[in-house]
């Protein structure tokens, strides 16, 4: 059973776990890995810092699978002004990759982005061209391309494209895949 929900100060050891199992994790090859922001924390400092706040706000849920933490969705406003809202999304344990859990939580996070902020015609989310997983997903999932910039993101020798998808509120209430998933969070 998949379930998107509040991270609570108790999950935050399962939290640290799925995030910090290695100090080479694979998701953080594909979660822009060109900021070079990986860094391996010992669990007493992710508890101690401001870090682990983000995950208890309301821009981040936890991504549960029978119960067991995998990833997070995430929304972030790019300009609160314009409303212009990006969403995220880690599945940290790679056992979870590729078996229809990320299309089935963004589903259903892109619908609650739409009815939370009912202001809003559109919910981006920006990838990179290394991403080929994110890339295809964000096309299931209806996502238009909108932009593309090219080589500006560098990686270990090589350059990169910046993708940028989006959809709008009509599309997504109009298509037959947000249709047959009408989960809650």
């Amino acid at each position: 059973m998949i379930k998107l929900t509040r991270i609570k100060k108790e999950n935050l050891i399962e939290l640290y776990n799925v995030i910090y199992t290695s100090k080479n994790p694979e998701w953080s090859k594909y979660n822009a890995p060109y900021f070079n922001e990986y860094k391996f924390l010992d669990l007493d400092i992710f508890l101690l810092t401001n870090h682990h706040e983000f995950y208890l706000s309301d821009r981040c849920y936890g991504i549960f699978v029978d119960n067991k933490l995998i990833g997070i969705v995430t929304r972030h406003w790019e300009c609160f002004v314009t409303r212009w809202l990006e969403i995220g999304i880690i599945i940290y344990d790679k056992s979870y990759w590729s078996r229809g859990i990320g299309e089935t939580v963004l589903k259903i996070w892109i619908k609650d982005c739409f009815i939370k902020y009912p202001e809003i015609e559109r919910v981006g989310l920006t990838t990179w061209s290394g991403n080929h997983g994110m890339m295809r997903l964000a096309e299931k999932l209806g996502l238009i391309l909108e932009g593309r910039l090219r080589k500006v993101r560098y990686y270990n020798g090589s350059y990169y494209d910046s993708v940028k998808y989006g959809i709008l509120r009509e599309e997504f209430f109009n298509s037959q895949i947000e249709n047959k998933h009408s989960n809650k969070l």
